[in-house]
């Protein structure tokens, strides 16, 4: 790992009539993977970057888009390449 890798756990609170769409729609978004939903309209998601501003700006993607209500960060952990050597 020549950089720094961010992980992060978003928990994306949606519209449930909405919840095919919204979950298409992040489908779109590089690094980004959905793990649990909720039919109640709640979503886990989980991002990979190499920079902490790429979190930032991905959350406020994600709560830009239509239906969703809101994202929250819920877990950050950086996974410095000398640590991965060990």
């Amino acid at each position: 790992m020549a950089e720094a890798l961010h992980i992060a756990s978003l928990l994306v609170h949606v519209r449930p009539e909405l919840l095919d769409a919204v979950k298409a729609n992040l489908r779109l978004l590089d690094g980004l993977e959905l793990h649990q939903e909720s039919p109640l309209g709640k979503l886990v998601v989980v991002l990979e970057t190499e920079h902490e501003r790429q979190i930032l700006e991905r959350i406020e993607q994600i709560n830009q888009l239509p239906g969703v209500l809101n994202a929250a960060l819920v877990y950050h952990e950086v996974l410095s390449p000398e640590g991965a050597a060990q």
